[in-house]
């Protein structure tokens, strides 16, 4: 069994009220990842926390960059570190 690892980031661009949250989520479900997925108070930003195999989040990671469609990625600031294993699921959150 391979360590898992935690994703932390903030997605920069037009990813606000464009269904970004909700693409997250469902891409995170595919991958077999936990977490949450919240719009940052600044309207240009969505940030999230995902753990899960350092494969899936490798994958997960490249994804964010593509967004869906309706999304313009400016730029991904993310962070690696240990799991804590406190998530059960993949949520949509407030911030």
């Amino acid at each position: 069994m391979t360590a898992e690892e935690r994703l932390s980031a903030r997605i920069v661009g037009r990813v606000q009220g464009v269904g970004f949250r909700w693409w997250v989520r469902s891409r995170a479900e595919e991958l077999t990842l936990t977490g949450w997925v919240a719009n940052d108070a600044d309207d240009r930003a969505v940030e999230l926390v995902a753990e899960g195999s350092a494969k899936a989040l490798d994958a997960f990671e490249r994804m964010l960059w593509e967004g869906p469609a309706s999304a313009h990625v400016e730029r991904v600031e993310a962070a690696r570190e240990p799991a804590s294993g406190g998530f059960r699921r993949f949520e949509i959150t407030r911030p």
